[in-house]
């Protein structure tokens, strides 16, 4: 038999699999890219066993647990569990501190079924320490540079050419912008906070010791960056994208109106996916009027409501580009062109794509 492990880093960097035997509702509340949910105990079985732990004790909690999950609902659970065992040969088992529920675990399949299965001692919450630990390490040891620029001007683009990038909006599934959600949901934060914690973890494995990341706020949609590495992204230099208006608007309408709108319909269908991305866009105008202020938002409003309309009827989205230019050259531009005026100190380097490209790769290559 394989050991219980202690050995954390090899769990994240060769992805071995994972069998969390938490219940649902503490699954859902945070995991790890590659786990897989199998409950020792379901959300409702929990809550009573808890509540019992809380008035009687542990060892009425534990015979509780057991009258609970018997019989026929212990034979569907060990089911599960040998089909995951049979599927992930190289993988382990965990609960929340690597205590009974997974011990458990363990002791079923060996005596039920006869298999052998390893458990991740300490659970997910020395599994998750771990990350939080490796996020730390690296914004405390490594060099970071941020890419700004104009909204539209392409700054996710030049990171999916870096070796080096850390994508927190993919990782975070959502553009960053007020317009920026997918058709899909963005992982909780916790989940979030993994996957990028694994995302260095595998890059500074690789050689890598400084990282690009797009310049952000506190949070992408409603993800939170970590704090210490925010904090760092304060007084990391930077690096400025320059980019042709007309490019930009070109940009953003194939960004947040061709592809978001065949995403929408990829998950919704087509009878349903254009009201949704139709419903999204105009709340996401909405989303902001307090700082575009009525007139404008009214101004904008209608321009794309006509748009739309247009869209819908007959595929032309050539309208959609007048309510994008108002949205940049009276919005997003003046605000940006504030913030660039506060961060110039920190800029380094300014260019268009192919020059910001190049220089950091260059700037990688010097500090590496």
């Amino acid at each position: 038999m394989r050991q219980n492990s202690t050995d954390y880093r090899d769990i994240f960097l060769n992805d071995r699999p994972l069998m969390d035997v938490r219940a649902p509702v503490e699954f859902d509340k945070g995991a790890f890219p590659l786990a897989c949910n199998r409950p020792l105990m379901n959300d409702l079985e929990r809550e009573k066993v808890g509540t019992c732990y809380k008035q009687q004790g542990q060892q009425a909690a534990i015979e509780l647990g057991h009258q609970l999950v018997s019989g026929q609902t212990k034979q569907a659970r060990i089911e599960v569990w040998v089909d995951f065992a049979h599927s992930q040969p190289q993988g382990y088992l965990y609960c929340f501190r690597g205590g009974l529920r997974s011990q458990l675990t363990q002791q079923w399949l060996k005596s039920e079924a006869g298999i052998e299965y390893p458990r991740v001692i300490g659970g997910y919450k020395a599994l998750r320490t771990y990350l939080i630990d490796v996020t730390d390490s690296a914004v405390a040891e490594c060099d970071f540079v941020l890419v700004a620029g104009l909204t539209g001007s392409g700054k996710t683009e030049v990171l999916t050419q870096l070796a080096n990038a850390l994508d927190l909006e993919g990782l975070a599934n959502h553009r960053g912008s007020s317009f920026g959600k997918h058709a899909t949901p963005q992982p909780v934060q916790i989940s979030f906070e993994n996957a990028l914690a694994i995302d260095i973890l595998k890059k500074r494995a690789g050689g890598i010791s400084q990282f690009v990341l797009e310049d952000e706020g506190r949070v992408v949609g409603s993800r939170a960056i970590p704090l210490t590495l925010f904090q760092g992204m304060q007084k990391y230099p930077l690096v400025w994208l320059e980019e042709r208006f007309e490019d930009r608007v070109e940009r953003i309408l194939k960004d947040y109106v061709i592809d978001l709108c065949a995403e929408f319909i990829g998950v919704h269908g087509i009878e349903q996916g254009f009201g949704v991305f139709a419903a999204h866009l105009r709340q996401s105008l909405s989303g902001i009027v307090k700082r575009l202020g009525g007139e404008r938002y009214q101004r904008l409003a209608l321009i794309m409501d006509s748009a739309l309309i247009e869209q819908e009827k007959s595929g032309a989205v050539n309208l959609h580009r007048d309510w994008i230019i108002g949205m940049l050259s009276e919005y997003y531009d003046p605000m940006y062109a504030y913030q660039r005026d506060s961060k110039g100190p920190r800029i380094e380097f300014s260019g268009d794509h192919a020059a910001v490209l190049e220089y950091l790769r260059e700037r990688g290559r010097r500090l590496d």
